[in-house]
């Protein structure tokens, strides 16, 4: 009826608050000084896990629009080319919301594998287009020792963050909703 609706949208609002919320927690602990330790330099990305996850659990559509908020996010924090990542995200979280529907079982092992491909895709571009073809010096030498450490330290937050993304879908999904 009527009140189920409501109650869905209600739900639907408040767990896309909750997301934007995350978001701009998990960027301010990103982008603040000394608050998570550099391993050779590199700090993890922590909006990389956020938007990723919550693609597994969400629509294409909103999938894609956090994909471009969180890229956004990304663009601005490490002062690259804005919309780089936004439009990255964008394609990615859309391309995974749509995997997560259609194709896979949502659960931690497939959420770390999605992470392992999905980041890898992020990482390797930003390093061509924002390293590489920049012409900077010694391309090997940063992928080896900047992108490949940030890679793999942003790897280590998809379990954490897929959990947070869970509680908070099913915490706040459909009442009318199959389990």
């Amino acid at each position: 009826g009527c009140g189920g609706e409501k109650m869905t949208d209600f739900n639907r609002l408040i767990r896309y608050l909750a997301y934007t919320l995350e978001l701009l927690v998990l960027f301010m602990l990103q982008e603040t000084p000394g608050l998570l330790p550099t391993i050779f330099g590199s700090r993890p990305l922590l909006v990389l896990p956020a938007v990723l996850t919550i693609a597994l659990f969400e629509k294409e559509l909103p999938a894609m629009i956090f994909g471009i908020v969180g890229g956004l996010l990304l663009d601005f924090g490490l002062s690259g080319v804005m919309g780089f990542h936004a439009l990255i995200l964008a394609v990615l979280c859309f391309l995974v919301s749509l995997l997560a529907q259609v194709y896979l079982q949502v659960n931690i092992v497939t959420a770390v594998f999605m992470g392992i491909w999905t980041a890898g895709i992020v990482i390797c571009l930003q390093w061509v287009f924002l390293y590489y073809f920049r012409g900077y010096s010694l391309p090997g030498y940063a992928f080896m020792h900047h992108h490949l450490p940030k890679y793999f330290y942003t790897l280590l937050f998809f379990p954490l963050v897929y959990l947070l993304n869970k509680g908070l879908f099913q915490a706040l999904q459909d009442p009318n909703a199959a389990p």
